[in-house]
Protein backbone atom coordinates (compact mmCIF):
# COMPACT_ATOMS: atom_id res chain seq x y z
CA UNK A 1 0.00 0.00 0.00
CA UNK A 2 2.87 2.60 -0.42
CA UNK A 3 1.46 4.30 -3.85
CA UNK A 4 0.23 7.75 -4.07
CA UNK A 5 -3.55 6.70 -3.45
CA UNK A 6 -2.94 6.92 0.00
CA UNK A 7 -1.50 10.45 0.01
CA UNK A 8 -5.21 11.48 -0.92
CA UNK A 9 -8.34 10.63 1.87
CA UNK A 10 -11.60 12.18 0.16
CA UNK A 11 -14.77 12.37 1.59
CA UNK A 12 -17.18 9.44 1.33
CA UNK A 13 -15.26 7.48 -0.58
CA UNK A 14 -15.20 10.03 -3.40
CA UNK A 15 -13.00 9.18 -6.23
CA UNK A 16 -9.81 11.68 -6.72
CA UNK A 17 -10.18 13.43 -9.80
CA UNK A 18 -7.03 13.59 -12.25
CA UNK A 19 -5.11 16.69 -11.10
CA UNK A 20 -5.81 15.74 -7.50
CA UNK A 21 -3.70 11.90 -8.14
CA UNK A 22 -1.33 14.34 -10.01
CA UNK A 23 -0.83 16.05 -6.78
CA UNK A 24 -0.77 12.97 -4.49
CA UNK A 25 1.93 11.37 -6.57
CA UNK A 26 4.03 15.14 -6.40
CA UNK A 27 3.78 14.35 -2.52
CA UNK A 28 4.47 11.00 -2.41
CA UNK A 29 7.83 11.88 -5.07
CA UNK A 30 8.49 14.76 -2.31
CA UNK A 31 8.42 11.83 0.47
CA UNK A 32 10.52 9.36 -1.24
CA UNK A 33 13.31 11.63 -2.79
CA UNK A 34 14.09 14.39 -0.25
CA UNK A 35 15.30 12.71 3.07
CA UNK A 36 14.87 15.70 5.00
CA UNK A 37 11.11 16.14 4.35
CA UNK A 38 10.73 12.47 4.79
CA UNK A 39 9.72 12.12 8.35
CA UNK A 40 7.79 14.93 8.27
CA UNK A 41 5.58 13.92 5.31
CA UNK A 42 5.10 10.36 6.08
CA UNK A 43 1.88 10.61 7.74
CA UNK A 44 0.10 13.79 6.10
CA UNK A 45 -2.05 13.39 3.42
CA UNK A 46 -4.68 15.95 1.42
CA UNK A 47 -7.97 16.71 1.13
CA UNK A 48 -8.14 17.71 -2.66
CA UNK A 49 -6.47 20.10 -4.89
CA UNK A 50 -8.08 22.36 -7.53
CA UNK A 51 -6.40 24.31 -10.27
CA UNK A 52 -7.10 28.45 -10.34
CA UNK A 53 -6.09 30.73 -13.02
CA UNK A 54 -4.54 34.08 -12.35
CA UNK A 55 -4.50 37.17 -13.69
CA UNK A 56 -1.28 37.34 -15.84
CA UNK A 57 -1.57 34.09 -17.64
CA UNK A 58 -0.37 32.29 -14.65
CA UNK A 59 -2.44 29.11 -12.42
CA UNK A 60 -2.45 28.88 -8.58
CA UNK A 61 -2.67 25.18 -7.06
CA UNK A 62 -5.14 24.89 -4.37
CA UNK A 63 -4.34 22.17 -1.80
CA UNK A 64 -6.73 21.20 0.48
CA UNK A 65 -5.27 19.54 3.85
CA UNK A 66 -7.37 18.69 6.73
CA UNK A 67 -7.78 20.67 9.51
CA UNK A 68 -6.51 18.47 12.99
CA UNK A 69 -3.15 18.39 10.58
CA UNK A 70 -2.54 21.97 9.56
CA UNK A 71 0.20 22.49 12.81
CA UNK A 72 2.05 19.66 11.02
CA UNK A 73 2.06 21.50 7.31
CA UNK A 74 3.00 24.63 9.11
CA UNK A 75 6.09 23.24 10.36
CA UNK A 76 7.12 21.78 6.80
CA UNK A 77 5.07 24.99 4.66
CA UNK A 78 7.77 26.98 3.03
CA UNK A 79 10.02 23.73 1.94
CA UNK A 80 7.02 21.97 1.08
CA UNK A 81 5.48 24.59 -1.01
CA UNK A 82 8.99 25.54 -2.36
CA UNK A 83 9.35 22.11 -3.82
CA UNK A 84 5.56 21.55 -5.08
CA UNK A 85 6.36 25.08 -6.69
CA UNK A 86 9.36 23.16 -9.00
CA UNK A 87 7.41 20.36 -9.42
CA UNK A 88 4.43 22.31 -10.69
CA UNK A 89 6.34 24.96 -12.95
CA UNK A 90 4.82 28.26 -13.22
CA UNK A 91 1.93 27.52 -10.84
CA UNK A 92 1.90 29.26 -7.36
CA UNK A 93 1.05 26.53 -4.59
CA UNK A 94 -0.87 27.42 -1.68
CA UNK A 95 -2.02 25.55 0.94
CA UNK A 96 -5.53 25.55 2.67
CA UNK A 97 -6.88 23.88 5.73
CA UNK A 98 -9.98 22.19 5.21
CA UNK A 99 -13.07 24.07 7.28
CA UNK A 100 -16.45 23.36 7.80
CA UNK A 101 -19.28 26.01 8.11
CA UNK A 102 -22.40 24.94 10.31
CA UNK A 103 -25.50 26.40 9.39
CA UNK A 104 -26.86 28.42 12.60
CA UNK A 105 -29.12 26.61 14.55
CA UNK A 106 -33.34 26.43 14.84
CA UNK A 107 -34.84 29.36 17.03
CA UNK A 108 -35.26 27.32 20.10
CA UNK A 109 -33.15 24.70 19.62
CA UNK A 110 -30.58 24.01 22.85
CA UNK A 111 -27.94 22.87 20.30
CA UNK A 112 -25.30 25.64 19.96
CA UNK A 113 -23.09 26.32 17.24
CA UNK A 114 -19.34 26.36 17.85
CA UNK A 115 -17.75 29.84 16.79
CA UNK A 116 -15.03 28.68 15.03
CA UNK A 117 -17.81 26.95 12.45
CA UNK A 118 -19.21 30.27 11.70
CA UNK A 119 -18.75 32.02 7.92
CA UNK A 120 -16.91 34.72 9.38
CA UNK A 121 -14.98 32.53 11.42
CA UNK A 122 -14.09 29.81 8.43
CA UNK A 123 -13.60 32.97 5.71
CA UNK A 124 -11.15 34.58 8.76
CA UNK A 125 -9.08 31.26 8.78
CA UNK A 126 -8.99 30.63 4.88
CA UNK A 127 -7.64 34.24 4.16
CA UNK A 128 -4.78 33.65 7.07
CA UNK A 129 -3.61 30.05 5.55
CA UNK A 130 -3.74 31.32 2.02
CA UNK A 131 -1.19 34.71 3.21
CA UNK A 132 0.64 32.01 5.97
CA UNK A 133 4.31 32.94 5.93
CA UNK A 134 3.16 36.62 6.16
CA UNK A 135 0.82 37.62 9.12
CA UNK A 136 -2.39 40.17 8.52
CA UNK A 137 -1.48 43.40 10.40
CA UNK A 138 -4.85 44.84 9.63
CA UNK A 139 -8.27 45.15 7.67
CA UNK A 140 -9.87 47.34 6.09
CA UNK A 141 -13.60 47.44 3.92
CA UNK A 142 -14.57 50.00 1.08
CA UNK A 143 -17.80 50.48 -0.25
CA UNK A 144 -18.28 51.63 -3.53
CA UNK A 145 -21.57 54.12 -4.57
CA UNK A 146 -23.17 50.82 -6.42
CA UNK A 147 -22.81 48.78 -3.11
CA UNK A 148 -19.83 46.39 -3.92
CA UNK A 149 -17.41 45.78 -1.28
CA UNK A 150 -14.29 45.51 -1.13
CA UNK A 151 -11.80 44.19 1.23
CA UNK A 152 -8.27 45.63 1.72
CA UNK A 153 -6.09 43.22 3.68
CA UNK A 154 -2.48 44.58 5.09
CA UNK A 155 0.67 42.15 5.73
CA UNK A 156 3.41 42.49 7.55
CA UNK A 157 6.35 43.93 5.59
CA UNK A 158 9.11 42.00 6.79
CA UNK A 159 7.38 38.72 4.10
CA UNK A 160 7.52 41.44 1.52
CA UNK A 161 10.18 39.48 -0.67
CA UNK A 162 7.93 35.97 0.00
CA UNK A 163 4.49 37.38 -0.95
CA UNK A 164 4.76 40.47 -3.04
CA UNK A 165 5.03 38.34 -6.44
CA UNK A 166 2.01 36.42 -5.40
CA UNK A 167 -0.70 38.78 -4.20
CA UNK A 168 -2.27 38.74 -7.72
CA UNK A 169 -2.42 34.68 -6.65
CA UNK A 170 -3.74 35.44 -3.00
CA UNK A 171 -6.77 37.71 -4.42
CA UNK A 172 -7.78 35.02 -7.08
CA UNK A 173 -7.71 31.87 -4.67
CA UNK A 174 -9.68 33.87 -2.25
CA UNK A 175 -12.32 34.95 -4.57
CA UNK A 176 -12.17 31.35 -6.27
CA UNK A 177 -12.64 30.05 -2.13
CA UNK A 178 -14.99 32.68 -0.87
CA UNK A 179 -16.60 34.81 -3.39
CA UNK A 180 -14.86 38.11 -2.17
CA UNK A 181 -12.99 40.54 -3.37
CA UNK A 182 -10.03 41.47 -1.66
CA UNK A 183 -7.19 43.68 -2.11
CA UNK A 184 -3.56 42.77 -0.69
CA UNK A 185 -1.34 45.34 -0.24
CA UNK A 186 1.19 46.73 2.88
CA UNK A 187 1.18 48.97 4.95
CA UNK A 188 2.78 52.50 4.13
CA UNK A 189 5.92 52.99 6.82
CA UNK A 190 5.97 57.39 7.71
CA UNK A 191 9.73 58.31 7.46
CA UNK A 192 10.96 58.88 10.64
Amino acid sequence: MFTARRKIQKDKGVEPTEFEDAVAQAFFDLENVHQDLKSDLKDLYINGAMQVDVAGNRKAVIIHVPYRLQKSYKKIHLRLVQELEKKFSGKDVVLVATRRIVRPPKKGSAIVRPRSRTLTAVHDGILEDIVYPAEIVGKRARYHLDGAKVMKVFLDPKERTNTEYKLNTFSSVYRRLCGKEVVFDYPVVEGV
